[in-house]
This record gives structure tokens, sequence and C-alpha cells, in this order.
């Protein structure tokens, strides 16, 4: 029998499936089972057994070892289970991460890994307090088996399929999810500052990831050739950094007039001056630049709504911040005419800045903008609906792509059939109201149903509400970006669905990331206008007002009285704007048609 044993462990090896990692060599040491194991109770034949604590990726991934997995750990040669054996290049163990997640319309962005703590053990006075931690059991366990029980009434467990409706029922509510189940319903929120979503995440410094491991109860069971030792493999963990990819989405961007000024007097880097360390973080930075550079543009007015052209240096602006997609569906980028259009894109090529949604004809504004980054794929379609006159492309006129909702359902219908995951933006009518028009509704739902992953409104000068449909995130309208306007018009007391101004100054900067080719989260990023022409992030009670207001216009909590971020109206009168002592040469510049 003994001879037969290596024979065995070899043809196990021989039928295992290809290895995700590195061959491990399996530990020896006492099984963590409740059983114990006894010499008598071993079979000679390699068995596995599988810890509750096992993740559901995971245990897939070990039934498919090509080893016999038995219930009963006393039956077990081989245990999978929590481990604190330190990995090596010849042990590998797989460590999962995990994160702690809120329905999406939670205003609390973090909390510190003393609160987790202590809401596990029963002494957590917060903005949780009496919610339990929302979980799977296998999740339970494996805290459990790191952190000791949890006190009475500290954790409810739910099935996995049916944890995030559990938690949008009870408002607010928390949880711990595998890294793998994220959706975009769940908002992920840090621990001391770290996220698993971020690109700037430092797993040194994240308690929420357990260490699995591959555990053999009786070194006999592996004895034999060392090639045979261990042929199975694991995965080495469930978050690999190199296949997540952050795409940033903006709102209405336009780098004329009193930006353009301010930009002139104080630098061209000015209005990026608090934003653009989060932009630069991004793999794809997006806007949607309304107007066109030219090369004889006139010195900017900030007291006119004209010129409606740009300098070509301003182009240094968006190099700057990393933005590398531009969408082209806005109203006035023919507003000083189709040279300087055609001008744009070839200055955009010159900068390897690709764009989408308009183009030098209509064949051009049509192309979806298809891009691969970290394993992910994604298509950029943009049109433009909005009130005529639009800039619209035609056979032989550049232009503006118009918006053909059966043509967006057949590009929509290819891109995904070539698994490119699709954002659609818009152009769209215009409105000042927080709350969306029937018809907007209506247009963005159908391309939802189309299949499009993320919609979203880039016309509006104001934020809009925003909803999940049918597993699409929309976003009708995120506001301006780099843009100059103020909010100086007073509230209409006849219509109460208008905020309190300058809601203009109010700008949802949106984090979409992809993993692995899967849409899994968005966060909501917030920032403030200032001197007409830079952003900042906004201070955690002007966001905390301002989510409170877009999670009620948008029907997730109750809408208060007080909508956005300003308790009372504040007008801000133009700046007294001089003209430029000296305005700055424009250089030729003749970029490659």
């Amino acid at each position: 029998m003994k001879k037969l044993i290596p024979l065995l462990i070899l043809l196990l090896g021989a039928c295992a499936p290809q290895a995700v990692g590195p061959i491990p060599t399996i530990a020896s040491q006492a099984p963590q089972a409740t059983a114990t194991a006894t010499p008598t109770s071993i079979p000679t034949a390699t068995t596995l057994w599988i810890s509750p604590a096992i993740p559901d990726e995971l245990r897939q991934a070990a039934q498919n070892l090509g080893i016999p997995v038995v219930s009963d750990a006393a039956q077990a040669t081989v245990h999978l289970d929590v481990t604190k054996t330190q990995s090596t290049d010849t042990n590998p163990n797989s460590v999962w991460m995990y994160a702690l997640v809120a329905p999406f319309p939670t205003i609390t962005d973090g909390v510190t890994l003393d609160d987790l703590k202590g809401a596990w053990n029963g002494s957590y006075y917060g903005v949780f307090t009496g919610h339990p931690l929302l979980m799977e059991d296998s999740t339970l366990a494996a805290f459990t088996a790191i952190w000791g029980a949890p006190a009475k009434g500290a954790v409810q467990t739910a099935a996995a399929d049916q944890l995030e409706d559990e938690a949008w029922k009870s408002l607010p509510a928390w949880g711990i999810v595998p890294f793998e189940a994220l959706d975009p319903k769940w908002k992920v929120l840090t621990i001391d500052g770290q996220s698993p979503i971020h690109k700037d995440f430092d797993a040194s410094k994240y308690p929420l990831q357990i260490t699995f491991g591959l555990i053999s109860s009786q070194q006999s069971a592996f004895s034999g050739q060392g090639s045979a030792r261990g042929r199975a493999s694991l995965p080495p963990t469930n978050r690999d950094a190199s296949k997540l990819t952050t795409v940033i989405m903006t709102g209405t961007t336009s780098l004329v007039n009193a930006i353009a000024y301010q930009m002139e007097v104080k630098g061209i880097d000015y209005p990026a001056q608090d934003i653009g360390d989060t932009l630069r973080q991004a793999d794809i930075v997006h806007v949607s630049n309304k107007t066109s550079f030219a090369p004889n543009c006139p010195p900017p007015n900030p007291n006119t709504m004209w010129p409606r052209c740009s300098d070509p240096k301003y182009i240094q602006l968006l190099m700057d911040v990393g933005v590398n997609v531009v969408e082209l569906t806005g109203p006035h980028i023919l507003d000083d005419g189709v040279g300087p259009f055609l001008y744009t894109l070839a200055l955009y090529k010159q900068n390897n800045i690709q764009y989408y949604g308009g183009g030098a004809n209509l064949d051009e504004a049509r192309q979806p903008l298809l891009i691969e980054n970290h394993g992910n794929k994604i298509a950029f379609i943009g049109c433009n609906a909005g009130e005529p006159p639009q800039p619209l492309a035609t056979d032989y006129q550049a232009g503006a792509n118009p918006c053909d909702y059966k043509d967006l359902a057949t590009e929509i219908g290819q891109v995904r059939a070539q698994g490119y995951l699709p954002i659609v933006t818009f152009q769209y009518k215009e409105g000042f109201s927080p709350q969306v028009m029937p018809w907007q509704l209506n247009d963005f739902r159908q391309v939802a149903e189309d299949g499009a992953a993320i919609i979203s409104g880039s016309q509006s000068h104001v934020p809009l509400e925003m909803e999940f449909y049918k597993g699409t995130f929309i976003h009708y309208g995120l506001g301006n970006f780099f843009y100059d306007q103020m909010g100086n018009q007073p509230p209409d007391p006849t219509n109460p669905r208008i905020p309190i101004q300058p809601a203009q100054r109010w700008e949802f900067i949106d984090r979409h990331v992809i993993y692995d080719n899967r849409y899994i989260s968005t966060e909501l990023l917030t920032a403030m206008l200032e001197d007409y022409a830079r952003p900042r992030p906004m201070t955690p009670d002007e966001r905390a007002a301002f989510l409170t207001a877009y999670f009620g216009y948008s029907g997730w909590i109750p809408l208060i009285p007080t909508p956005g971020p300003e308790q009372t109206p504040t007008y801000y009168p133009l700046l007294d704007f001089s003209p430029l002592p000296t305005h700055t040469p424009i250089p030729k510049v003749t970029p490659t048609p």
C-alpha cells in the first residue's frame, strides 16, 4: 500500500487544473478544526476539508484542485482554513481582501478601525449605532477566527445574494463583504483612510484582510518525491492591483471668459490647484469641453459672454491633471467657426488626448472611443440632444454627434459583443432644477435598457439627481467643472424645485471603478467653485449637506427643506476684473491634422 501513495498523489497532481500562481508546498501543522484528528481516523489517501470561513470564490477554486472534498474535518488529511502561517515562495497562502460597505446613499465616508472593532465588541457609539454589521456566514466565521466572537447583536448574517437588499431596507446600514462581491449599489467605506478601491491603497495598513492556507494534518500524507508534494494551487488573492481601473467623469468645462482671465492672471494651472492630485490618480480622466481652441483667440473678457474660444496654451491645464478623454457633444464647439474646431481636433491628437461624441464629419462623430486599460475594456459613446439650434455633424459638416436612439442601441450592442463596458454621455436639454425632466428620464432609461453600464449627463450647469436603473448607474447631470458660473441668479420664490442659489458652484466629480472588466463601484467626489475658476473639495459640513440634499432628490432618503450646502442665499457679484495688463502672445501652433 505504501508504494501506491506517491503514485496516487502524482495522478492527482496530473488531473489538477492549471495553477493560478506558484505551486505551494502544503504546510504541516495541527488542524484548526473543532474535531481532533487521530492516527486511526486519518486515511492514507489525500482528502480535503474546507472550513466554513472560506469565501465562495476561494471555495470554488479549492473544489477544483483535484483532491476529494470531505465534510468531516476529522476524516481529511488537508484542511483549507484561516491560518497565521507566514507565506513564502514555496508555501504561499491566499490573502483575501474584504470591504466595509454601506448602501450607496450613505453620507458617512469612513470610520476608524477602533470604531469597527468597537462595533464588533458592542462598544461603538456613532452613526451606525444600533445597526448590526451585515455579512454572510463565511465572513462571520473568518473574522471570528481573528477577532474572537462578536458581541450579542453586533452582527447579522444573511445569504450573499440578500445582503444588499437587506441593507437598503434598513438605512443606515453597514456590513463586510469580500472584495469580489462589490457592486455599484454598495458604497465602500474607508477604514483609517484606506480603501481597496483606491489607486493609492496600502494593503499593509488595511485591517480587513484574512490569510487562508492549506494545512496538512499529517506529514506522511505528502511523503514521496518532492515534486509530488502540494500539487494543488489556490489564487494568491482576490484583489490584484493590475486589474483595477479608475475612471473620473466630470461635467461642463469651458476655458473662456472669467476662468480664462484667472488663468492669465494666476497661472494656467490655477483652476486645478486644489483637485489636481485627485484627478491625476485616475487612469482615465474625462471632461466635456464645450468650446474650441483658436490660434487667434482674443484676450478673455470676463464681463461678457464672448469670445467663445480658448487660447491654445490652455490645453496645458487639461494635460496637467491627466485628462486623456474629451467629449465633444457641447453646444458651443462651433461658436468660433468650423476652422477652430478642426484645429482643436488636431491639437487633441497632437497631445495624445482622445475624443468622442464629435468629429470632422458624422462618421467620425458617431465612432465609439474604445480604450483598454489594465485589462479592462471601456467604450465611450456620446451624443447631443440639446435644444436646437445645435452644432450637429453631417456627412460633410464637422460638429457633434446627433442623438439617434436606434443607432445608440446598435452601438451599445456592438461594443458589448466585443467585451466593452459602455459609458454613454449626453449633451441634453438644459434645466436648473436638481430633479430630472420626464423626457430626460425616459431617454436615459431607454439607453440603460439598451445595455449601457454607466450614463452621465454632461449638459447641466447645476447637479442633477441620480438613480440605479436595471443595473445601470445614471447620473442625470454632474454640474459644472472647469467653468466660470458662480450662481449670481437669485432663487425663484415661485418655484421651490429650484434649489437655493448658487447651485452652479456645486460640482459632482464621479469616480467609477472597473475591476477585471466588471463595473464594481462609484464614488461621488464633491467640489465647490471658487473665484469663477477653481473647484475645491467641499468641507465635511458642505459635503454632508450636499449629499443629503441630492440623495433626497434621488428619492433614496427623505428630502429635507434645505436643499444644499449653503443654508442661506448668497450672491456672488462679479469680481472687479480689470483689463489684462498685457495679454500673453499666443504661439502659432499648427498641429498636424
